[in-house]
């Protein structure tokens, strides 16, 4: 029997595959794109010339848009080895399948690669993947803005370009210990450390109305200076000559009540309220001078600078009683 089926009898037999119709060629979709049959549960895909490889499951698993193209509502061309072409981006594609298998993913450290998956997410409308990403921006945003910004002056075109471009009122410490000429006195460090600390508190406390500047290239060792509306309105020199034993010594005070209270009498120059004239005259000194500012007019006034010098110049000895007392200059 198998040998007769093998004969020229068997090569007479008629096919069992159904003839294909005279007079039609091979359409171009035998040689290119042809559209994908959703019949195999396994996909190649081809993104941005980044190939991945993954289930029908996987694509269709949420609500997004790999769904509508893999659940035969849309579509899709393949090339002539099978690979679903899809024109995008692959850099972050196999970011996006692995949300599409687990729900969740870690995100990039990078802002610049958060926002590029942000993109990619919303282009496939991947929507728990998206608001992940928000999230994530949101919270890196509000981790590097600074809550308390402290510029450091260093030049004086820095800090006029400084004055210039705020509006609020400026509190400035100018701190520069390598100007001393002279020898400290024994509670001068103590106290040039109490000053800076004060700042730093007055800082924190007032740094959403205030503009905090550190200034370490003036004359002086240490200096409390106020702005308000682009002027000086006081000063607070903390520093002092003492002139006595053989040598001069510099000595720096601590006046904390007084640089609070200039602190606070600086608020009246926050924007978009203007300075108030009777604050202004209560805290320009013209009481305390028994009257005699009061004749000035308003031009003077605006441009008067309260100075305050804490014990500028000492002459006195500050030794224990019975020692000898030398006075040199």
């Amino acid at each position: 029997m198998s040998a007769e089926a093998s004969g020229p009898a068997a090569a007479a037999a008629p096919s069992l595959e159904a003839p294909k119709p005279s007079g039609l060629e091979p359409g171009p979709a035998a040689y290119g794109l042809k559209p994908l049959i959703p019949n195999s549960k396994y996909v190649k895909l081809n993104v941005g010339g980044s190939l991945h490889y993954t289930t029908l499951r996987t694509l269709t698993g949420q609500d997004t848009m790999l769904k509508a193209m893999f659940s035969g509502r849309v579509e899709v061309l393949t090339d002539a080895g099978g690979w679903v072409l899809i024109d995008r981006s692959g850099r972050h594609f196999g970011t996006i399948l692995n949300y599409l298998r687990d729900g969740s993913v870690p995100l990039p450290e990078s802002t610049r690669e958060l926002g590029e998956l942000l993109g990619e997410a919303r282009y496939y409308l991947v929507q728990g993947l998206i608001e992940d990403c928000q999230l994530a921006l949101q919270q890196k945003r509000e981790t590097l803005s600074p809550l308390c910004l402290i510029p450091t002056v260093t030049s004086p075109r820095e800090e006029q370009q400084l004055l210039a471009s705020t509006s609020k009122p400026v509190v400035k410490l100018l701190h520069n210990r390598s100007n001393n000429k002279y020898s400290y006195t024994s509670t001068s460090d103590d106290n040039l450390l109490k000053n800076i600390e004060l700042f730093d508190k007055l800082a924190l406390r007032f740094h959403g109305r205030l503009l905090f500047l550190k200034d370490v290239l003036g004359d002086e060792i240490c200096c409390w200076s106020f702005y308000g509306q682009g002027r000086k309105i006081a000063e607070v020199c903390c520093t002092s000559i003492v002139y006595a034993t053989e040598k001069k010594q510099t000595k720096v005070e601590f006046p904390e009540a007084r640089i609070f209270e200039e602190t606070l009498n600086i608020l009246i120059y926050e924007t978009p309220r203007g300075p108030d004239p009777a604050l202004l005259e209560a805290t320009a000194g013209a009481a305390g001078a028994g009257g005699a500012g009061r004749g000035e007019d308003e031009e003077n006034r605006e441009h008067r600078v309260r100075r305050i010098h804490v014990r500028r110049h000492i002459t006195h000895d500050e030794r224990p009683h019975g020692q000898q007392i030398v006075f040199k200059d």
